[in-house]
């Protein structure tokens, strides 16, 4: 009798695993949706449309990016994180995700245990800006006017919990200085507000920053990159400004809900490597200060376990942990 029921047990099984081969061999039967966190225009919808139009190609069926922005890019994640796990609702995770976690460990999802990894796509410098009208061309200039004005100067962020945010936080933190934060929904309305000198300065990617700079709208005081970026290579990094060991990126990387078929991941990753694989793409990507990053889902697991380390840490130190 125990014969029989392990037998059929084990047919049981093995049925369930033919079934859930079926159907990703025959996945993707319809259009998928591509949730970014943040509103149109922005980093996270500039990779999501660049990388997402070769993914339509390659799996036979259009990338739909849908965006739903707010408290950091968390409402778009708790929207795919209870999501049905079928491969068809995706996620352009970010640092944000990782930073907001940090601060605000009560989220109503888990962002490792709700999300599962598929491939890291993009990754940003962070480029400290500030109005002209502050009158600094420095680092060191800015830490002296904001020090002789305490918690006069404000900055701009993408959103509280978000890697700007955080980095500007650690920035006040290793600078003595006190600034006030002003949140926004993303880095389109943020660097409108700059650009009207209503706030004082943000640490904000190079993509949006960069070409504000070049048309003498904004100063642009320090990358945020371990070394000078190519989207900015006359721009000193922090380490060159005076605070060593300060470095910060925002990235995005391509996720599903947790659950998702093993054979739908690897199908999914092997379409957004072939994007980030792409001349076109990458000089597209480039063109927009962009580095494409690439790889596995272990891979991609691997680094957002360094970035959590990191976030918390940093968190921590500047006394943003709730």
């Amino acid at each position: 009798m125990r014969r029989i029921v392990i037998l059929a047990l084990s047919l049981v099984l093995s049925a369930a695993v033919a079934v859930a081969q079926g159907r990703a061999g025959d996945f993707p039967s319809q259009p998928l949706r591509l949730i970014i966190g943040f509103p149109p225009g922005s980093a996270a919808d500039i990779t999501a449309r660049l990388v997402g139009a070769v993914m339509s190609d390659r799996l036979g069926q259009q990338v739909v990016v849908e965006s739903r922005p707010g408290a950091g890019s968390s409402i778009a994640a708790e929207f795919v994180a209870r999501a049905p796990a079928d491969g068809y609702t995706l996620y352009i995770g970010t640092s944000s995700n990782v930073t907001n976690t940090a601060i605000n460990p009560n989220l109503r999802f888990n962002f490792v245990k709700d999300l599962a990894p598929v491939t890291p796509l993009t990754i940003l410098p962070l480029i400290l800006a500030v109005h002209p009208s502050l009158g600094v061309s420095s680092v060191e200039e800015l830490i002296a006017v904001a020090r002789s004005k305490p918690g006069e100067l404000t900055y701009a962020s993408v959103g509280p919990g978000t890697t700007p945010h955080l980095a500007t936080e650690l920035f006040s933190v290793r600078a003595k200085i006190k600034l006030v934060h002003v949140p926004y929904q993303g880095s389109p309305p943020a660097v409108t507000d700059l650009l009207a000198a209503r706030v004082s300065m943000m640490l904000g990617v190079a993509s949006t920053i960069m070409p504000h700079v070049e048309a003498g709208r904004l100063k642009a005081l320090a990358s945020s990159s371990a070394k000078r970026s190519h989207a900015a290579p006359n721009v000193p990094t922090m380490a060159e400004a005076g605070l060593p060991d300060f470095e910060a990126g925002v990235w995005f990387g391509l996720m599903v809900p947790a659950g998702t078929p093993r054979p739908v991941i690897e199908k999914l990753s092997a379409a957004a490597n072939a994007a980030l694989a792409s001349d076109d793409v990458v000089a597209k990507l480039r063109a927009q200060t962009f580095e494409p990053m690439g790889g596995s889902p272990e891979e991609f697991a691997r680094f957002i376990a360094r970035e959590t380390v990191k976030w918390s840490a940093a968190a921590e130190a500047a006394g943003l942990k709730n």
